[in-house]
């Protein structure tokens, strides 16, 4: 009598496994559309079922991104994981001989134990000014220590993506995105012209303070002066896109404040 209710309570919670997951690849596939529209292709439909299908990632947890035709995974995706398949502690500690305070220059070494006794992960991660944003500026050892539990992580649970955080490009937004992403990239996929796709570093950001999208490209054609974002130039994009970074780092409930202007000024209108 119990091995036939364990039975059915396993026969349960396979189907619910599988609803929810059918539910994360349909609401992953809405969203890719809805973020990058035309530049999706089958090939990125296929890699972001497998994600959701091996790792449960989710886009709108913001644990995955479509970056110059490629997915990457981000910090949050990766701890996602971790937890999903009861990590049993992350060790982080910076590598002193490598490190120089002075020059906020700094080298950590993590280690990632699946479940105790493992002999666990290692993954190793550096910043120093020349590769952070500005934004970010002093903050180069917090960076150094994510980038290296991203790199234990990913050999930890077999993730072959990139994370976000470890390319160069995406903390240095003036960097050419062909030297970052062929450093990330074996096969040196990237655009052809060189330049970062203004469009993808915008969505980077709507993931990562969370914005609304709709009320974002609304903003972005009132600073850009034009009725739509895509009637402005290049330069006054990249422009709104800096801006739109500073304010989310030093005061995201302004920006928030701000952007819900824009949803009410749209209800008033005839």
């Amino acid at each position: 009598m119990t091995q036939c209710v364990h039975y059915k309570y396993n026969v349960c919670m396979k189907k619910r496994e599988d609803l929810l997951r059918k539910s994360l690849i349909h609401s992953n596939r809405r969203l890719a559309s809805a973020l990058w529209g035309n530049e999706l292709e089958r090939r990125h439909v296929r890699a972001l079922r497998d994600l959701a299908e091996r790792f449960n990632l989710s886009i709108a947890r913001g644990e995955v991104q479509l970056l110059n035709g490629n997915w990457y995974v981000t910090h949050a995706g990766l701890l996602w994981v971790a937890s999903e398949n009861g990590c049993a502690g992350i060790r982080v500690q910076p590598i002193r001989e490598y490190c120089k305070r002075e020059a906020n220059s700094w080298v950590f070494r993590a280690v990632v134990y699946k479940s105790r006794g493992s002999r666990g992960f290692v993954g190793y991660g550096d910043a120093d000014p020349s590769n952070v944003s500005p934004l970010v500026r002093g903050s180069e050892m917090r960076v150094a220590e994510t980038r290296a539990v991203n790199r234990a992580l990913r050999k930890a649970y077999g993730i072959g993506l990139c994370s976000v955080e470890e390319l160069r490009y995406l903390t240095s937004s003036s960097e050419p995105a062909k030297s970052a992403v062929t450093s990330a990239h074996s096969n040196g996929n990237g655009s052809g012209n060189g330049q970062f796709r203004l469009r993808d570093r915008l969505c980077l950001l709507i993931r990562q303070h969370q914005l609304d999208p709709t009320l974002v490209k609304r903003y972005a054609a009132d600073f850009c002066g034009t009725q739509e974002l895509k009637e402005a130039s290049r330069d006054l994009v990249e422009s709104f896109i800096t801006h739109l970074a500073e304010w989310g780092v030093k005061d995201r409930a302004g920006l928030l404040c701000k952007l819900n202007s824009y949803a009410q000024s749209q209800e008033v209108q005839p």
